[in-house]
C-alpha cells in the first residue's frame, strides 16, 4: 500500500511559554522488506531558535528543538509518503515457552533489536503482580511462544473496553488493568507487561493506523489517529512479530511504524520541558490516505 500521511499536533498555552526544549519522533521509519519512507518533512511553528537531528539508541530519527522566546502556541506538522509491504504468512517456527529461555541465552547481541532489552521492567512498565497473575494461565500451557502471544492479545481484546475518556497518557498499566478500559496505549502496555511476566520479550510500537469508514459513509478528514501496538520476540527463527491488541489483529499493511521502544517513554511523539504556568490545550489530527 502507498500512503500519504499528514499529522498536526498543536499545543495552545493559557500563558505564553518560554525556554522550551522538545524532542520529536513523528516521521515514519524505513524498514527493510516492511516499509519505505519515500519523502517526508516536518514544519514547526514558531520556527525554533535551535534545531538538530540525531538517531536514538533504537535507531530512530529524532529532532531536538529549542524555543527561547515566549510563544502562545506550538504547532508541529508532518507530511510523508510511505510504501508499506504486505508480510508473507509463514508457519509457526517459534519454540515452546519452556524452550524460549534457551534461545534468549543463545542471543549474544545487545544491538537495539536484541530481545534482552525487552524482558525486564522499563520506565513506564514496572513489574505489576496483578498483571502477572492474569497471565499465569498461559505459563503451564503446552503452547508455542507465538500461540501464547496471540492468546494474550485476544484475551486483552475480549476483557478490555476501548474508552478514550477512561485514561490519560500518564495512566499506569496497573490502573488501566484495574479499569479494564482505555486506549491503544493502555492495551499495549498491559499486553507487554503480561508477556514479560511470562519471560517473553515484548516491546511497544508507535505509528499510524489507517481507519476505514463504515459502508456508505465518507471518510472524515483528520479522523485517523496515532496508534500503538506490540512487538513480540518469538525465538531465533521466527524473530519479531507484531500484534495489535486494540483490534486483535496482526499488524499489517494498514499499520505504519514510526518508532520501536520498550514502552511509551521511548517513542513519545513529543517530549520535553518548558517554562510557564497555567493550563494548555492539545489538538491532534491525522490523515492516512491510501493512494494505491
Amino acid at each position: 500500500m502507498l500512503y500519504d500521511l499528514s499529522l498536526h499536533m498543536g499545543y495552545i498555552y493559557d500563558v505564553p511559554a518560554s525556554g522550551a526544549r522538545h524532542i520529536l519522533r513523528v516521521m515514519p521509519l524505513s524498514l527493510p522488506h516492511r516499509q519505505r519512507l519515500i519523502a517526508g518533512s516536518v514544519k514547526i511553528t514558531p520556527s525554533p531558535d535551535e534545531q538538530s537531528n540525531f538517531t536514538d539508541f533504537f535507531q530512530h530519527p529524532a529532532t531536538s528543538i529549542l524555543l527561547r522566546d515566549p510563544h502562545e502556541r506550538l504547532d508541529i506538522r508532518m507530511q510523508a509518503r510511505v510504501q508499506v509491504e504486505s508480510q508473507p504468512v509463514t508457519a509457526d517456527f517459534s519454540p515452546l515457552l519452556a524452550k524460549l529461555p534457551e534461545e534468549i541465552d543463545d542471543c549474544w547481541s545487545i544491538d537495539p533489536s536484541s530481545p534482552h532489552h525487552f524482558l525486564g521492567s522499563s520506565p513506564r512498565l514496572p513489574e505489576a503482580s496483578v498483571i502477572a497473575d492474569y497471565s499465569r494461565q498461559w505459563k503451564t500451557a503446552n503452547l508455542t511462544t507465538l500461540q501464547i502471544a496471540h492468546a494474550v492479545c485476544a484475551q486483552i481484546h475480549k476483557d478490555f473496553t476501548y474508552d478514550p475518556k477512561a485514561t490519560t497518557v500518564d495512566t499506569t498499566p496497573k490502573e488501566a488493568f484495574r479499569l479494564k478500559r482505555g486506549v491503544c496505549q493502555d492495551f499495549s502496555h498491559v499486553m507487554i507487561s503480561a508477556l514479560r511476566s511470562l519471560g517473553i520479550p515484548a516491546g511497544y510500537v508507535s505509528g499510524f493506523l489507517r481507519t476505514i469508514p463504515p459502508p456508505g459513509k465518507e471518510r472524515l478528514e483528520g479522523a485517523d489517529a496515532m496508534h500503538a501496538w506490540v512487538r513480540v520476540w518469538c525465538g531465533e527463527t521466527a524473530g519479531w512479530i507484531e500484534l495489535d491488541p486494540t483490534n486483535n489483529i496482526p499488524a499489517g499493511t494498514d499499520h505504519i511504524v514510526v518508532a520501536y521502544g520498550r514502552d511509551y517513554s521511548d517513542v513519545a511523539p513529543v517530549i520535553g520541558v518548558l517554562k510557564g504556568y497555567g493550563n494548555q490545550k492539545t489538538v491532534q489530527a491525522v490523515d492516512v490516505i491510501p493512494l494505491i
